[in-house]
């Protein structure tokens, strides 16, 4: 198995980065696409298989369940094999399933199929993002990175005005089947893309290798875990339950936001302040740091959560909503540089990708923490009160936590360890990997 093009022209090799760096991101927005495409269709899914609510709800919470699993399994691929061809397998592989997941016919083969589709999510980050940070100029990185982070809002968005026009002209399963082509578009991009030098240089001999590289660096793992748990809540603690905390408020009823009913309107709008904030924040983060943008944007977060929670009228709910989206998002803009940054050289393909979403799974009950504050606070003060303590505990665990801020990918860290050794020092053998490694 070798999906490496070591062959390329050198014309290519030095112009590809824009297609490897496109793929990555398109396959986000993708991926979010797919994953919102149930969310949207949740009374068409009923009436199908005739099953009530919780029964296609369960369905979504298996698929986020199955990402870390994904994250694993194409991760230590993409670490083996290269980049390319576990990114391309990943693509087919999850635009199938969704469009199986469309045709099944009875409600047990759909569960499999967004079980399955899980998988496929999980895994197209960690080989995405390492793909396109490795890829992208380093002085290119941070806007990069909001651009791939804010992908996902973008996919949501896609989704929705989707919904506007092709249930009705198409029927509502075609949903499920319009993001092959942007797959086909995804492929032949990557296809024509370099093989990322950064694993060329750093490749491991097996997979024993590469889950051995994991074990020894679990304080990093541990670390980077925290964060990714933390900064979950912060994203789904505002935005999971904010359309049903819209309901609940009585200015709401008949309100009208863009021509769209209020409750959906203004999610349109914090979405569109989400993708602002990913890029915004994450072209920052290259001039000031990551640590320090991402501290800002959650600073800006504490600043929206009057309006946020406690508006009284639609406008001020409106900026409110738009201003912390675009901090929360601003915040995550800069995450695919900060994780690659991080992570052991040896296995960029695996870490980020898998701490990624295993972060996502710890964070999993939040939104009973959230139900449960509800109903002994009331919405408002249930909202503000788990922001505001997430939002603290990230200041300190960014604040304190390491950054290597604009790492050169091409240069692994064992390697920069060998040329400080010199021939005099007794302790050190600079033809010892393994014992360089295990320091």
């Amino acid at each position: 198995m070798h999906f490496e093009n070591d062959s390329a022209p050198p014309s290519v090799a030095a112009t590809g980065w824009r297609f490897a760096v496109a793929s990555g991101i398109l396959g986000w927005i993708l991926d979010a696409f797919d994953f919102f495409v149930v969310v949207f269709l949740l009374n068409e899914l009923m009436a199908r298989y005739n099953v009530g609510k919780p029964a296609i709800v369960a369905t979504i919470g298996l698929t986020l369940a199955m990402r870390p699993a994904g994250a694993l399994l194409f991760g230590t691929i993409a670490d083996k094999y290269g980049r390319k061809g576990p990114l391309i397998a990943c693509v087919a592989y999850f635009s199938t399933v969704t469009i199986c997941s469309g045709l099944a016919p009875t409600y047990t083969l759909f569960l499999i199929c967004r079980c399955l589709y899980g998988i496929g999510m999980g895994g197209y980050w960690g080989i995405g993002a390492s793909y396109a940070m490795e890829s992208a100029p380093r002085e290119k990185r941070g806007f990069l990175s909001g651009m791939m982070q804010g992908g996902y809002p973008f996919g949501y968005l896609l989704a929705a005005v989707a919904m506007e026009f092709i249930p009705r002209n198409f029927g509502w399963h075609a949903m499920f089947f319009v993001g092959s082509s942007l797959a086909l578009v995804i492929i032949v991009m990557t296809i024509f893309a370099p093989e990322s030098d950064a694993w060329k240089k750093t490749r491991q001999p097996s997979l024993g290798h590469i889950f051995r590289a994991l074990f020894q660096h679990l304080g990093t793992f541990s670390y980077l875990l925290l964060l990714m748990a933390v900064m979950t809540c912060l994203s789904h603690g505002t935005q999971d339950l904010y359309p049903d905390f819209l309901k609940s408020l009585p200015f709401m009823h008949g309100a009208t936001v863009i021509g769209m009913n209020a409750t959906f309107g203004i999610p349109v709008l914090y979405n569109i302040g989400a993708i602002i904030g990913a890029i915004s924040v994450g072209q920052l983060s290259q001039w000031i740091g990551r640590r320090k943008a991402i501290m800002l944007a959650l600073g800006l977060c504490l600043i929206s959560i009057p309006g946020w929670a406690f508006g009284g009228s639609v406008a001020v709910i409106v900026l409110g909503a738009f201003v912390m989206q675009t901090g929360v998002q601003g915040a995550f803009g800069v995450i695919p540089a900060h994780l690659n940054e991080l992570s052991p050289d040896a296995i960029r393909g695996l870490f980020p990708g898998f701490v990624y979403q295993l972060g996502v799974f710890v964070a999993s009950p939040i939104l009973n923490v959230q139900t449960a504050l509800k109903q002994h606070l009331g919405y408002p003060w249930a909202l503000t009160s788990f922001e505001l303590c997430i939002i603290v505990g990230l200041l300190l665990i960014f604040g304190l936590g390491p950054e290597k801020h604009s790492k050169d990918f091409s240069v692994s860290e064992e390697a920069m360890v060998v040329d400080m050794v010199t021939p005099s020092d007794p302790e050190l053998d600079p033809t010892r990997y393994d014992t360089l490694n295990a320091r």
